[in-house]
């Protein structure tokens, strides 16, 4: 265990000395930025900003270039916003004062959704700024955010088969994700669903051939698979193959991501070859939960269906998560719209979403005062930025969702976590504490 320390530094120490941005590559190949914020003290804060694949209409919007340049991905237009725009406003600032920098980033920006500056400058600014001020204060950032009192590691959320448009196979479901509750430590959990991982590796390529190992965004298999109740079978058997109970040690839990299957003109899902209503996709996760070891189903209808998840959480909301994405969008307007109608009892946090730090902890602080849980989640396309494990131990959300334990992008957090967790004096794993009940 190595402890850490914090130094003393006069408060001139904390101003923002210098703000810098550069292009760098997400793990699709796409081009994105990171920022990277020097205090007068030498503190130093890098963020990158991921990049979802998976996106709800109501999400902040990032700024690409358009043009040829990279097939008009191009981020020379954010750069420039954050080095022309953004640094100016904020140079000399105290970078403790993160509401007060992110209000002004804000309030530059002008547009609710972040569409001017983009909210890949303005994410990537913003927690460089957290993480500046962490550096030069000499503490982690997790230990910068919630102090001495965050102990508590995640329950990790590992997407293992992947579907939908993460993948390129015919599985409508976007995500299968094995969730390792039965543990007494983080490390244990972690070996757990490694060891599953591998198990299933081996069942798929017997199964279906070498080419149902190839694996999705996130580091998932993608295997040619129609049907989509068998990756949970598969997943039960690779779990027991792997020495542990289903449901016991390893529950597992899906993104449906419905909002990609949704048709607007039908007014009913596109799924394995026919179309569903909202009642039938109802009546299809309440099958599925009866079956199967599930803890959480994560967007399991279109972005604009309160109505529909809240009726949803009245049926199935005491034994599992009904988790909002593109319902919520790290929104609080959006999440508040969802308590007064009782949609959901979960939300997905993406702080590029929201696009600040500050707005992702108000809606963090918003979601527990009101019994819902807070999921903190990656973005389809990552950098090896590991920043979201030390928000996740920092709020105490008890979940992390950052994908399968393959691909550096992913591993990256992980790797992270298991060091904070040597790190802390008395960490805490919650298990299914962190879930509405233990799957029978």
């Amino acid at each position: 265990m190595s402890l850490y320390y914090q130094r003393y530094v006069d408060e001139s120490g904390f101003r923002i000395k210098t703000v810098k941005a550069r292009r760098v590559l997400d793990s699709r190949g796409n081009p994105t930025l990171s920022v990277k914020i020097i205090t007068e003290a030498g503190g130093v804060g890098i963020a990158y900003a991921p990049s979802g694949a998976s996106k709800g209409k109501f999400e902040a919007i990032e700024v690409r270039d358009g043009g040829s340049r990279f097939h008009g991905r191009d981020v020379s237009k954010a750069i420039e916003n954050v080095e022309r725009i953004i640094a100016p406003s904020i140079v000399g600032l105290d970078s403790r004062k993160q509401r007060l920098i992110d209000e002004k980033i804000i309030m530059i920006d002008g547009t609710g959704n972040k569409s001017r500056l983009g909210s890949n400058a303005t994410v990537a600014t913003s927690l460089a700024v957290a993480k500046a001020a962490a550096s030069t204060y000499g503490l982690p950032l997790y230990a910068y955010l919630g102090g001495t009192v965050s102990n508590t590691l995640p329950v990790p959320m590992l997407n293992v088969i992947n579907g939908g448009v993460h993948a390129g196979n015919k599985l409508d479901f976007q995500e299968y994700m094995i969730v390792p509750a039965g543990f007494d430590n983080f490390s244990e959990a972690l070996r757990a669903s490694v060891e599953v991982y591998h198990v299933l590796k081996n069942i798929l390529k017997d199964r279906y051939g070498a080419s149902a190992i190839n694996v999705g965004d996130e580091g998932g298999f993608a295997p040619p698979i129609d049907n989509n109740l068998e990756p949970l079978n598969i997943l039960v058997e690779a779990i027991s193959k792997a020495g542990y109970s289903p449901g016991g040690d390893i529950a597992l839990a899906l993104d449906v991501a419905s909002t990609q299957l949704y048709d607007v003109e039908k007014k009913a899902y596109r799924f394995e070859n026919s179309y569903l209503t909202r009642e039938d996709m109802i009546e299809l996760y309440l099958r599925i939960v009866d079956q199967y070891p599930i803890v959480s189903i994560e967007d399991p209808l279109h972005e604009d269906d309160f109505e529909g998840f809240a009726i949803l959480t009245r049926e199935l909301g005491s034994r599992v998560l009904i988790v909002g994405d593109d319902l919520f969008v790290t929104n609080p307007s959006r999440l508040l719209k969802g308590m007064e109608k009782g949609s959901g009892n979960a939300i997905l946090v993406k702080v590029n979403q929201i696009g600040t730090l500050t707005e992702t902890i108000d809606v963090v602080k918003l979601a527990k005062i009101n019994g819902f849980r807070a999921i903190i989640s990656h973005r389809s396309g990552e950098t090896e930025d590991s920043t979201i494990a030390d928000i996740a131990v920092g709020l105490e959300t008890g979940l992390i969702k950052t994908g399968a334990p393959a691909r550096g992008e992913r591993t990256a957090k992980y790797n992270r976590l298991l060091e904070i967790e040597d790190e802390l004096e008395k960490p805490r794993y919650p298990g299914f504490g962190v879930f509405p009940k233990k799957p029978s």
